[in-house]
């Protein structure tokens, strides 16, 4: 099966598609233009919906801002700690959506900053980043359609640009979307703190089994790792880091990409 890729950026977003559909790839990033947008305009109109560590009261009947309302709610952290899952959600229903003219993709992948949406029927390979320590990126996730459809999200206190209350180099939370994902990632990240490293991870872990909605979880910090839950199947990463890194996806198929511009 042919595999086409497409990457590109707005302002903060960093997108990576992947899919077997040229069409779908075109319907995801014709979506994220119109959330993102509509993002805009709300948070413009209410900017409280934008700064707050909490949840807050909302105004709007649009998905975006209800996703992201709903998993601030759950994980009792600020909508934004949701926002880049629930872009990629809404991108990944464009991208599998069975309107009457539309034929749905049967891989669809969207990574955006490093929170990742899935639902293929393809086996996909997904790299773990968690920072400066002995497991950097030396393992990964084998992602089967079982798993599907599937949220990724990691949060880290030591890599990245998001904002952090805890000391995780590496927050990882599997959810059956991303939006939850994304949201749980900083909730369990934040309570990865104090100086004992092993209690701090325990503790994070321990609030897992207090979400169901949460699959499974992994924790890193320091060169000492946790993990609760159910974890997709774990494999080894061997090669470049760096060029692993840079690549990204290039390794997820057996098939050769197709570039989109």
């Amino acid at each position: 099966m042919k595999v086409f890729k497409h990457h590109f950026t707005e302002k903060e977003s960093d997108i990576t598609i992947i899919s077997d559909s040229k069409v779908a790839i075109n319907r995801a990033k014709q979506g994220f233009y119109r959330d993102r947008t509509i993002l805009e305009n709300y948070v413009s109109k209410y900017p409280l919906f934008e700064r707050s560590f909490e949840p807050v009261e909302i105004y709007s009947s649009e998905p975006i801002i209800q996703i992201m309302n709903k998993a601030s709610e759950l994980y009792k952290v600020g909508p934004m700690a949701a926002v880049a899952g629930a872009l990629a959600d809404l991108m990944l229903l464009d991208m599998k959506s069975k309107k009457p003219e539309f034929i749905p993709a049967k891989t669809a992948l969207v990574e955006n900053g490093g929170e990742i949406a899935i639902d293929s029927e393809t086996d996909m390979k997904i790299a773990l980043y968690a920072g400066e320590n002995r497991l950097n990126l030396n393992i990964g996730f084998l992602i089967t359609n079982n798993d599907c459809p599937l949220g990724i999200a990691t949060s880290s206190a030591t890599v990245g640009h998001a904002v952090s209350l805890g000391r995780a180099d590496a927050a990882t939370i599997f959810c059956d979307n991303a939006t939850n994902a994304d949201a749980a990632a900083t909730m369990i990240a934040n309570l990865v703190k104090g100086d004992d490293i092993e209690k701090s991870i325990k503790t994070a872990l321990d609030a897992v089994d207090d979400f169901p909605s949460i699959r499974g979880a992994l924790i890193c910090r320091g060169n000492n790792v946790g993990y609760a839950g159910k974890l997709p199947q774990i494999f080894k990463i061997e090669g470049d880091k760096a060029k692993l890194l840079k690549d990204k996806f290039e390794t997820a198929f057996p098939e050769d990409y197709e570039m989109l511009k």
